[in-house]
């Protein structure tokens, strides 16, 4: 079986809304997208690098979709990350979208934790960027195998948050890096959250 990672933009307050434009999710009256931006720096692409190119399939929600559909088809083709996001297998969960136009695309209909769990069985690494929607059903359903997290020094005071459930969650630190922009960047894997869960029932 494939496993599906989670990479994530996030600030020390916890929220991955909007990381790369200002425009990007307002939702909620959200007015400071874009924190990411004043962070660039070459750690962090390389990273971004690494996870796009690690995968062979992608999923992502209806609205990060859409964001990568409008600016990856004619993005840079010197940058290795166009050809590979262009080319490879992506699924969009939505109960709203009908079609996706952007390159071997698939929208997922129906249920999508048991779609979800047939997809792990056809690959062998998943990404996962933003959708924040999606994130929280497949945490519930322990389909997350890992997370990339990117942590800046920043806090924003509010928005949409990679953890915002009640589903306990074990994480087992694999590697860490800092860049020099000040961003943490930090490969977790789940562990066993069977005592979590005790612990959460007692």
């Amino acid at each position: 079986m494939g496993k599906i990672v989670v990479t994530a933009f996030v600030t020390l307050d916890g929220v991955i809304q909007a990381p790369g434009l200002q425009d990007e999710d307002r939702d909620g009256g959200f007015e400071l997208g874009g924190w990411t931006q004043p962070y660039a720096d070459p750690v962090v692409d390389q990273q971004t690098t690494n996870s796009v190119l690690a995968a062979d399939a992608l999923l992502l929600g209806r609205r990060t979709y859409e964001l990568f559909a409008s600016y990856w088809p004619g993005a840079d083709r010197g940058d290795p990350r166009t050809g590979k996001l262009n080319g490879q297998p992506k699924y969009v969960a939505s109960r709203t979208l009908q079609t996706a136009e952007w390159h071997n695309s698939t929208v997922l209909h129906g249920d999508v934790v048991e779609q979800v769990a047939q997809l792990k069985e056809q690959h062998d690494e998943i990404s996962i960027w933003g959708s924040s929607s999606l994130i929280p059903t497949l945490l519930r359903e322990e389909l997350i195998d890992e997370f990339v997290v990117l942590t800046y020094p920043i806090v924003v005071g509010g928005g949409k948050r990679l953890f915002s459930g009640d589903t306990p969650l074990g994480l087992e630190l694999i590697e860490t890096t800092t860049s020099g922009s000040g961003v943490v960047i930090c490969t977790y894997r789940r562990a066993d959250s069977t005592l979590l869960a005790e612990r959460k029932a007692g």
